[in-house]
């Protein structure tokens, strides 16, 4: 029966440790093989990554000036009419049929279809986009293309171009209940000074 007292490890799961320092004899013994002199040689002298021995690195000489649009880029899952064929007549072909279908996969923004190949009958395809030629193969197949709506997230950057109301930009704590009154008393006006009338002697 397997216990605590009886635990051990997996055969050759531990090695032996290199003993260093023990005579010339050892084969380790003398540098105990960090070789002769030298930065890496010395207590503590380790080199960080990228360090090229005090010349310019490599990451500082390449050119990093202008503009880079990568992290902008969208990208669209791209399937064709050829890809199309398996499905039957009149089938709705959307994101989920195609993912189930292993036709896209991974993340994208959107589906994007394309006009190689020749569709023989009639679907009912939903998509972000379709090029002029497959939208054309797709009616003339007497089948249907349906555009997806997408909803433009507003971020913080830019709710200042989104028209919004006073009462919509504040948040829900903040806005005023209509059911409670205010406590405060209104500020008395000042009573205007009467005009004093002489008396006739």
């Amino acid at each position: 029966m397997m216990r605590l007292h009886n635990l051990r490890p997996r055969p050759g799961a531990r090695h032996r440790v290199k003993r260093l320092g023990c005579g010339e004899s050892s084969g380790h013994g003398k540098t105990s093989g960090k070789g002769h002199k030298g930065q890496k040689a010395r207590s503590g002298g380790s080199i960080r990554l990228g360090f090229e021995g005090g010349q310019m690195p490599l990451i500082r000489r390449l050119p990093k000036r202008g503009f880079n649009n990568a992290a902008f880029h969208k990208r669209y899952a791209i399937v064709n009419l050829d890809a199309l064929g398996h499905f039957k007549a009149g089938t709705t072909v959307d994101e989920q049929s195609l993912r189930d279908s292993k036709l896209v996969r991974g993340h994208f923004i959107g589906i994007k279809i394309l006009g190689n190949g020749d569709l023989k009958h009639g679907l009912k395809v939903e998509a972000d986009k379709v090029s002029t030629g497959a939208r054309e193969k797709i009616e003339k197949a007497g089948g249907t293309v349906t555009l997806r709506e997408r909803r433009a997230v507003v971020t913080p950057a830019r709710a200042k171009d989104v028209d919004l109301t006073p009462d919509e930009t504040r948040p829900e704590s903040a806005k005023p209940s209509a059911t409670k009154r205010s406590t405060r008393k209104a500020p008395a006006t000042a009573k205007s000074p009467k005009k004093k009338t002489s008396r006739k002697s």
